[in-house]
């Protein structure tokens, strides 16, 4: 990745009257407005050769000058981590991350995290907000994510996730019998009580909209294919349990689990024992940020959600 940006572009006529940040995040779209307001505060991004301020009214025909360097954005560190890389470009990194690893530092979880593990494989990434996260998975969920490997990347990945042409589907094992596909679209927002938990709220909250379709019916549990319109904080976990069917071992909305009738002592103590919400992200798919093309990444059941779905066939036939 380039450390050293050099841009020189003149303001046209039709920007008369514009704010210099307002026609520069148009100007230079690789980057987003807040670091391109920085830039021109900190004196890397100038007009005529001057400094300016953000909110600076141009005529057009004005010379913006970009010198920059990217910075270190954070004090994380770089830690060996067996990651499962599926793809890897110029732009792009997108990997399977297994359920207990957690995504981003914070204070409970300084270090042992993807963003280290992300760090130790690609150094440059420090250069990048978050190391290029543009979107995260809970640590108890598995499945793929993608990460950005330079600003531009990530720019366009996240406009991509507000533009909603990313698409992500995740497999969920519920509670319950559901009979056939539907739609979820309830705001969530900060559970007023439990700050640890998102819920559904009346006044207040994010849209949040998820889409699920049945792919196989068990006799007190039911094998959704979830895709995720828009992408809130527990939004599949909250959502599901909203409609009275949340997911098998989620410990935070889950409640206790539906046993079959007669069910074996082996089945009983699977779905009891479910040491985490039965969610994986199987599919994800996105334009890439430098060609253009369509691209599309499946990632296969893990094997403890595999084993309780073999449990739970065999009692279909027993």
């Amino acid at each position: 990745m380039n450390d050293h940006l050099k841009l020189d572009i003149e303001v046209p006529a039709n920007m008369a009257g514009r704010r210099l940040d307002q026609a520069a995040a148009e100007l230079i779209p690789d980057y987003s407005r807040a670091r391109l307001q920085s830039w021109i505060k900190g004196g890397q991004l100038t007009l005529n050769g001057a400094t300016a301020k953000p909110k600076d009214k141009l005529f057009g025909g004005e010379q913006l000058s970009l010198r920059a360097e990217l910075e270190v954005q954070g004090s994380w560190i770089a830690q060996p981590l067996d990651l499962e890389i599926l793809y890897e470009d110029e732009s792009l990194i997108v990997v399977n991350k297994p359920a207990g690893l957690v995504v981003h530092p914070a204070a409970g979880n300084p270090d042992g995290t993807l963003l280290n593990g992300l760090l130790h494989h690609c150094p440059s990434q420090e250069k990048i907000p978050r190391a290029g996260i543009v979107h995260r998975l809970d640590k108890d969920t598995s499945g793929l994510m993608v990460v950005a490997k330079t600003l531009p990347a990530q720019v366009h990945l996240v406009d991509q996730l507000k533009q909603r042409t990313v698409s992500r589907q995740y497999d969920a094992l519920v509670q319950g019998y559901i009979t056939k596909a539907g739609r979820v679209e309830a705001p969530i927002g900060r559970h007023r009580q439990n700050r640890l938990k998102m819920t559904v709220l009346d006044f207040g909250g994010k849209e949040a909209i998820t889409h699920y379709q049945v792919r196989q019916r068990y006799r007190a549990q039911t094998l959704l294919r979830c895709k995720l319109e828009t992408g809130r904080t527990h939004q599949i976990r909250v959502h599901m349990a909203h409609i009275r069917h949340p997911l098998v071992g989620d410990p935070l909305y889950g409640g206790r689990a539906k046993l079959p009738a007669e069910a074996t002592g082996e089945l009983i103590q699977a779905l009891q024992s479910f040491p985490r919400q039965a969610l994986h992200a199987a599919e994800l798919a996105l334009i890439h940020p430098s060609s253009g093309e369509k691209m599309h990444w499946c990632a296969p059941m893990p094997a403890d959600m595999l084993a309780l779905l073999d449990l739970l066939d065999r009692d279909q036939v027993e």
